[in-house]
């Protein structure tokens, strides 16, 4: 009943968001659902809470499983934060990433200067992250539909919570498909016209830690052009700078390890900065061939993603290490007397482009409602090579 509940309210089929809201069941943050693939190549562990993907094992290049997922073994860290909160593998929402000031208006305007004006909590500073301080990663999720290889979450996020307009309902289904690929479908509608953008925020290290403790064996490729320029506080200011004689550029391949102390003269990561924290806009957005891919050398596992979305922000762990509060590794990695370091991981967001929505310039409507659907696609197919 509760599935049918959420499947109605996205065709606004005479049920209302808050009948939707009242009939979603209960479930306990930390309750495990462990997912297998059909041809048992890949497997997986989630919890309702944040709809994180905690474990995710696939093989190397001589055919053992390795949890390549960073995250806690204890799962009740992910909401006490008692070891900090990095975000490690939630849906992010209502807005992902940041927005400047916190503020914005409906019609979209330059930097919220315009009329309708809405506030969301800033939890970076002046600027809002990943939806405020109670995002879409510190909610419990409902479980709506289960099987072995797949799972169905769903959200209802009431209108004004964090200052958002409109209330929202979201779901997201994670399969496991044959041949290694984990298959990721977020769909959300609006009551009301709202800024709506997504993304699964999963750190990366296909190696479990076991070669070696940097990034100098990932390699990456991406055919994109141009990315988003930001201020030290990784703001967008309206520009897009390209990518040419950069090390930004990664339309061929390269390793993104060696490539991360040629950021520093730049500060492409922010204000002292050395690393990777930015957004690339795909030259072509089409699901037919991989709009991104990357692999280690010495594990030999690779990622290859099929995506509908524009944009993608990748990040290399740039200030995972804290030295008041390290994060210890999960035990397949590990831990838990080895820690996460900076530049060990990797993070990557499929998503729109950054705070469009103080960005009328970038061109992009971020703006949902009843009669426009939010819908993220993205496949994420495994190898070995």
């Amino acid at each position: 009943m509760a599935f049918l509940c959420a499947f109605l309210s996205f065709t606004w089929v005479a049920i209302s968001l808050v009948t939707v809201g009242n009939c979603l069941p209960t479930s306990n943050p930390f309750e495990l659902v462990q997912l297998v693939a059909p041809d048992a190549s890949a497997r997986a562990n989630f919890i309702p809470f944040g709809a994180i993907a905690t474990n995710f094992w696939v093989k190397d290049k001589k055919g053992a499983f390795r949890d390549i997922l960073l995250g806690f073994d204890n799962h009740t860290l992910y909401q006490s934060d008692a070891e900090g909160h990095p975000y490690f593998g939630p849906i992010v929402g209502r807005y992902a990433n940041r927005i400047r000031n916190g503020t914005f208006t409906i019609p979209i305007s330059k930097d919220a200067s315009g009329p309708n004006k809405f506030f969301v909590p800033q939890n970076e500073g002046n600027n809002t992250l990943h939806g405020g301080v109670d995002g879409f990663d510190r909610r419990v999720w409902s479980i709506v539909k289960k099987s072995s290889s797949s799972v169905t979450f769903a959200l209802v996020d009431p209108n004004g919570t964090q200052g958002f307009p409109g209330t929202v309902v979201t779901t997201v289904t994670y399969t496991l498909e044959r041949k290694s690929t984990w298959k990721i479908s977020i769909n959300a509608v609006a009551s009301a016209k709202t800024p709506i953008m997504l993304s699964g925020h999963h750190y990366w290290n296909f190696e479990a830690y076991q070669e070696s403790q940097d990034l100098n064996g990932h390699f990456a490729q991406f055919q994109s052009s141009k990315f988003v320029a930001t201020d030290g506080q990784l703001i967008p200011n309206g520009t897009l700078l390209n990518v040419n004689n950069s090390p930004m550029d990664f339309r061929k391949a390269k390793s993104i390890g060696l490539s991360i102390p040629a950021t520093a003269q730049e500060e492409f990561c922010g204000t002292g900065c050395v690393g990777f924290d930015n957004c690339w806009l795909f030259d072509e957005v089409t699901q037919k061939k991989p709009a991104f891919s990357m692999w280690s050398v010495n594990s030999g596992i690779k990622l290859d993603i099929f995506t509908n979305q524009p944009a993608l922000q990748v990040y290399t762990c740039n200030g995972i290490f804290n030295a008041d509060l390290p994060i210890s590794r999960k035990k397949e990695q590990g831990g838990p007397t080895a820690i996460y370091t900076d530049h060990s991981c990797v993070v990557i967001e499929n998503e729109s482009v950054i705070d469009a929505i103080n960005n009328p310039e970038f061109g992009v409507d971020q703006i949902f409602g009843p009669e426009r659907p939010y819908n993220w696609e993205a496949s994420y197919v495994f190898s070995t090579r």
